[in-house]
C-alpha cells in the first residue's frame, strides 16, 4: 500500500459536507473518511455511510473500487480524474451544480421517524439553536462540538 496522505479524524473532523471538489458537495468529506479508514485514523467517522451513498449513487461509483483507488495514495485531483473516468453516471456541470446545491440545502425527509431522529440529533448538541435546518448544518455543528466547540 502506498503512503496515504490521510487526515487523523481522531484529532479533527473531515471536511465540511459543503466543501466541493470538481463541483461535487460531499466528495471531499467522503475522501477524508476513506483515507482515514485505510490508516485506522477514522475515529467515529464512517466511510460508505448513508451520506456517502448519496454521492456514490449520483456518480455510479462503487465504494470498494474508490477505496482501492485511495490506497494508491493519490491526491484529490487524481481521484477526481479517476472518478470522472470511471463514473457510470456521467454528469454535466449544471447537473453537478444542481445536485450539490440540493445537498447543501437538504433537510430531513418529512416522515415522522426521520424528523424525530433529526430533532433528537440536534438536541444532543443544543436546545437553543433554531438555525440548524439541513443535514449539512447538523454535520458541521456535530463536527464542531465533537472537537471542543460549544453549540
Amino acid at each position: 500500500m502506498a503512503n496515504i496522505p490521510a487526515p487523523d479524524l481522531t484529532q479533527r473532523p473531515p471536511r465540511s459536507p459543503r466543501t466541493r471538489l470538481g463541483g461535487y458537495a460531499l466528495l471531499p468529506r467522503m475522501l477524508d473518511k476513506g483515507r482515514a479508514t485505510l490508516v485506522n485514523k477514522n475515529g467515529e467517522f464512517h466511510f460508505d455511510c448513508p451520506l456517502d451513498q448519496h454521492i456514490l449513487s449520483f456518480l455510479g461509483i462503487d465504494s470498494k473500487a474508490l477505496l482501492e483507488e485511495l490506497k494508491k495514495g493519490q491526491g484529490d485531483g487524481e481521484i477526481l480524474d479517476w472518478i470522472n473516468a470511471n463514473a457510470k453516471n456521467k454528469r454535466s456541470p449544471w447537473e453537478i451544480q444542481q445536485w450539490s446545491d440540493f445537498q447543501d440545502r437538504r433537510g430531513p425527509d418529512s416522515d415522522a421517524e426521520t424528523l424525530q431522529f433529526f430533532v433528537g440529533y440536534i438536541g444532543k448538541m443544543t436546545t437553543t439553536r433554531e438555525d440548524i435546518r439541513t443535514w449539512s448544518d447538523v454535520l458541521d455543528l456535530d463536527d464542531y462540538t465533537t472537537f471542543g466547540g460549544k453549540a
